[in-house]
């Protein structure tokens, strides 16, 4: 693996234009560093002295929160930007938010934003690094890393699983960020959804479009079930929410025909009762908390890494002085 093929780069916006070799950087160095936190004193000096910021213009519970844990134990300093309590309020835009943000001397940005592009348009504008916590429609890059992640971990493998991606395609950032992890790393992806919550072209991405959802449970190794975004909908993508929960949704019932075990990831939140079924969501074959577990694994490797960590290291960092 040659040192061009491991070059990062300064931020992370998304997958789509890393390599294979580059997510399994990522993913390495995640695995170093989950055992920190199962430590009774869950903190080592890696980023000591470091500032990172949490910017996020959209509502966020597990995304902010498990940056906020990465960061601190990392030992870098955080700080928390509320966008209706800022200047962003009053009408400043979101490069002269970062760019004063900038002259307190940060060195990160960690941003959510309702807007596609907002993220990579902030990194080629400020000299810090700037983590994609999502941007509109576009890409969750972490969450991508994390969903990846967790499959490895319970299969063991990602090459040569099959992966579909059920629920709400159109308004998902997520799926995106799968749909490239996924392939680069080898896995056969498909995706299932109503008609009219499947972006145009996606079977151009390398994906199988899948009809049915008893389709996807007999097809599938692992089902990555989305919500539906109702807060980015106006009207008339599905004629209810009983009516999409009886054609799509993921039940006890329809996984018990299955002919293998079938590994069940949610990003969250979770609408229960919707895309997916309570006894579901806390059945024995659900990876979701795990999820929640290997994303401040993973978001510590991408702070670390951006801070010129390097990989090979990690487990060395893990045990510096003052762990």
């Amino acid at each position: 693996m040659t040192q061009r093929a491991l070059a990062l780069g300064k931020d992370l916006v998304g997958l789509e234009h890393l390599s294979a070799e580059q997510i399994q950087v990522f993913l390495d160095t995640a695995e170093a560093f989950k055992e920190i936190s199962e430590r009774p004193i869950k903190k080592v000096p890696v980023l000591r002295g470091k500032t990172i910021v949490n910017l996020f213009f959209e509502p966020s519970t597990r995304t902010r929160i498990s940056f906020e844990f990465a960061e601190k134990r990392l030992s870098a300093d955080t700080v928390n930007i509320a966008t209706t309590a800022s200047s962003v309020a009053k009408g400043e835009t979101l490069v002269d938010t970062a760019r004063n943000l900038e002259a307190m001397r940060i060195d990160m940005v960690v941003v959510r934003h309702w807007a596609s592009g907002a993220a990579k348009f902030l990194a080629e504008r400020i000299r810090s690094n700037v983590i994609n916590a999502g941007d509109g429609a576009h890409e969750h890059p972490t969450q991508g890393l994390l969903d990846l992640l967790t499959i490895r971990d319970h299969r063991g493998r990602v090459a040569g699983l099959n992966v579909c991606i059920v629920g709400d395609i159109l308004h998902s950032r997520v799926a995106r960020s799968n749909i490239w992890g996924l392939l680069k790393l080898g896995a056969n992806v498909a995706v299932c959804s109503p008609k009219t919550l499947l972006p145009p072209g996606i079977a151009d991405l390398g994906v199988t479009v899948l009809r049915r959802i008893e389709e996807a449970i007999e097809w599938a190794d692992v089902l990555n079930v989305l919500r539906l975004q109702l807060e980015r909908m106006q009207a008339g993508y599905v004629p209810s929410l009983r009516e999409y929960n009886r054609v799509f949704g993921v039940s006890k019932v329809r996984l018990a025909r299955a002919q293998r075990e079938i590994l069940i990831l949610h990003p969250g939140p979770m609408n229960r009762g919707v895309e997916i079924d309570s006894d579901v969501a806390d059945g024995p074959h659900s990876m979701i908390l795990a999820q929640v577990t290997n994303g401040v694994a993973v978001r510590m490797a991408v702070l670390y890494l951006l801070a010129g960590g390097e990989p090979e290291k990690a487990e060395a960092a893990k045990t510096a002085e003052g762990a």
